[in-house]
């Protein structure tokens, strides 16, 4: 019985539906356009299902800080000075208990359109995730979709104390608090009339933890620091007895979400959260909603065991292990075999760690500030595709060769595909065609680049020594015949396998270099992975259907003359292995 691996495709709503093909910089919602709930039809979701994808995860769906008017719809205004960019971070959330306005076509009905989505993506046998943000909320939070939740956080907090761990904030007494004075977005030269003043006094302590009344420009300014009874003034002692206010009211929102049918939260900055409250909260939700996982942004390796094991969480980001590590190969900044690693550091719980090369916080591959070119990343996302039963994802536009080269406003022009702005993401939208979602206007290298994707990602939930399997490393068995530099440069191989299938995955990191590969291994490692001693093999490549076969010897080592494995620039190799004889 093969398993399922979780194959995630991350999607800012704001930009994945997005027509306007012309932005101008810093454009206000009204010139710009963006996305909506709506205009991710069945026919795009079918897509995404033939791409591989078995999860989505709609990021952006929380009523976050805006510059936009909807006071109208009687949604309280926002202080410009605490907006990042014309659109706002989806991730400084006013109003937990309501989703954006702007990804309605009729703001009145936005939480019909959103669980409508869900209801097409689980349609189309796809899970949904959303993000949860349990840090951190905008500095004008004001609940106001949910009856008797008006102001929900800080509503009774004794503010006269700085720590309290009843208190859902933390506050600096006998200050005023005072935006960045040099923060005024590019192009901005008018102030939004609809704008409201926001006063604070007394001051907060801001979202990334800075105990100033006056935070700067590089930090979370427009955001405010949530208490989960950590004295953050003396030494981070924790007071969690009895249960904070704060551990209770996102116990609320949580079961709020997973009542709607979202059936996994990315949890934005898990670490800066107690783990305490982790472990708390996650046996609570699954003891109702017994499918629901939660996935972790952490970063900090050395934290990974304790966020699982204490705090539950089924999957973490592997961002400062495998993902930085990758990087610095195909920049060509370190060598192939630094990669093993950060892999051996997380083996014993290598399916709980969640892969990606791109996310809305990295650089685009293609990007002039990563790689310049997107078949570059290849062995990269075949390696973290492959290693191990846990997660892998993509972001929204990776498969077609997203650069995000060019300026937005707050956000864009560094490699990173803006979240603050109303933009497009050009590359994307040739695939989405004006609404068709078929690729009608991808070039021919694109094109064949998403199919690369594709035929990848399909394979992934194909074979059981991917979905069930271990993992060996191949080190010693695969050498570059005609250049043993390459060997620790460029190539890394293991195998994947289980009782009744075995893969050997090779990678080749060079953009310019053809390698001829030699394959011998120890009888001994192949009897280790359930392989008869004396047989004929045939591999099959299964990207591309290759055949190529080798006798067993019956001595020591499996034989490699017949096999003229070849891999060529930026290449990725996978193969089944199958005694013939």
């Amino acid at each position: 019985m093969i398993g399922k691996k979780m194959v995630i495709y991350q999607l800012l709503v704001r930009l994945f539906s997005n027509k306007n093909t012309n932005p101008v910089l810093n454009g206000t919602i009204a010139e710009n356009g963006t996305g909506k709930f709506n205009e991710i039809t069945l026919k795009a979701l079918e897509e995404l299902k033939a791409l591989g994808i078995t999860h989505v995860w709609y990021t952006g769906i929380l009523e976050h800080a805006t510059m936009s008017d909807f006071t109208a719809y009687n949604i309280q205004p926002d202080d410009w000075r605490l907006v990042k960019g014309r659109a706002g971070s989806p991730f400084a959330i006013k109003d937990y208990f309501d989703v954006s306005p702007e990804l309605a076509v009729d703001v009145t009905y936005r939480m019909k359109e959103f669980e409508e989505l869900i209801k097409r993506t689980h349609a189309m046998e796809m899970k949904a995730i959303i993000d949860f943000i349990p840090n951190h909320v905008a500095r004008g939070y004001h609940t106001e979709c949910v009856e008797g939740k008006m102001n929900f956080f800080g509503s009774e907090d004794d503010s006269n104390k700085d720590f309290d761990p009843q208190n859902n904030f933390y506050y600096l007494n006998n200050t005023t608090f005072s935006p960045p004075a040099d923060y005024y977005p590019l192009g901005i030269i008018d102030i939004p009339a609809y704008s409201k003043t926001h006063v604070e006094w007394p001051a907060k302590v801001t979202g990334n933890n800075v105990l100033s009344a006056a935070p700067s420009t590089n930090d979370w300014f427009e955001t405010v620091k949530l208490n989960f009874g950590v004295n953050i003034f003396n030494v981070n002692t924790k007071y969690f007895n009895p249960i904070p206010k704060t551990w209770i009211y996102f116990r609320e929102i949580l079961f709020f979400w997973a009542g709607k049918g979202i059936d996994g939260f990315r949890c934005d900055m898990a670490e800066m959260v107690p783990v305490e409250f982790w472990s708390w909260i996650i046996p609570q939700v699954k003891a109702v909603y017994k499918d629901v996982f939660f996935i972790g942004e952490i970063y900090q390796p050395e934290q990974y065991a304790d966020y699982i094991y204490s705090g539950r969480f089924d999957y973490l980001y592997d961002k400062a292990g495998l993902y930085d590590k990758l990087v610095a190969v195909v920049k060509e900044e370190v060598n192939a075999d630094e990669i093993y690693s950060p892999v051996s550091n997380t083996i014993s719980f290598s399916d709980h760690m969640l892969y990606f090369l791109e996310n809305h916080d990295e650089v685009r591959i293609a990007s002039q500030k990563f790689a310049k070119n997107p078949w570059a990343g290849i062995p990269a996302m075949a390696l973290l595709s492959t290693i191990s039963k846990g997660p892998v994802m993509i972001y929204f536009g990776q498969e077609v060769g997203e650069t995000a080269d060019i300026p937005a406003g707050f956000g864009g022009g560094n490699g990173r595909t803006t979240i603050y702005d109303y933009w497009n993401a050009p590359e994307h939208q040739k695939w989405m065609n004006n609404g068709s979602f078929d690729g009608g206007q991808l070039s021919n290298s694109q094109k064949t680049l998403r199919n690369y994707y594709q035929k990848l990602l399909t394979l992934l939930n194909s074979q059981e020594a991917i979905t069930d399997g271990n993992m060996l490393y191949a080190d010693a068995d695969i050498k570059a015949m005609e250049d043993t530099t390459a060997n620790s440069k460029y190539i890394f191989a293991f195998y994947r396998f289980t009782t009744k299938q075995r893969l050997l995955i090779i990678v080749n990191f060079s953009r310019t270099h053809y390698f001829k590969i030699g394959f011998n291994t120890d009888l001994d490692k192949w009897h280790s992975m359930y392989g008869s001693l004396t047989a004929i093999y045939e591999f099959k490549e299964l990207l591309s259907g290759a055949i190529l076969s080798a006798n067993s010897s019956g001595n020591d080592k499996l034989l490699s003359n017949e096999l003229e494995i070849v891999i060529p620039p930026s290449g990725a190799q996978v193969y089944l292995i199958n005694e013939v004889i």
